[in-house]
């Protein structure tokens, strides 16, 4: 199993900078990538961002492209999402997510981190 929680949520104005953090234990070795999802309400869940856990590959949806950035610290097993520039339509509730090696799913979810930008 592995566990997550994310932090660095809050509200922000339009223009701003944000930066959310997912602390991983447990079996973290069996996992991966690690990605940030969002859902706003009334909106299927978004993925915004992967990293590869080894190789740090990563993939952004084209809504985020140039404005957040992934990365992780595998000492720390910890992975962050830089998000600047941000947009009123930013806000939803963000998730971290580990994909299961075993079987290519995102099987594991952090609680979420609220992110509500001002206009």
């Amino acid at each position: 199993q592995v566990q997550l929680v994310e932090s660095g949520g809050g509200l922000v104005q339009a223009g701003g900078s944000l930066r959310l953090s997912c602390a991983a234990s447990g079996r973290t070795s069996s996992t991966y990538r690690m990605g940030w999802f969002r859902q706003a309400p009334e909106k299927e869940r978004e993925l915004l961002a992967t990293i590869n856990r080894n190789y740090g590959n990563t993939y952004y949806a084209d809504s985020v492209k140039g404005r957040f950035t992934i990365s992780r610290d595998n000492a720390k097993n910890t992975v962050y999402l830089q998000m600047n520039s941000l947009k009123p339509e930013d806000t939803a509730v963000y998730y971290c997510a580990a994909e299961s090696i075993a079987t290519i799913t995102w099987d594991y979810w952090g609680q979420g981190t609220q992110v509500t930008v001002s206009s």
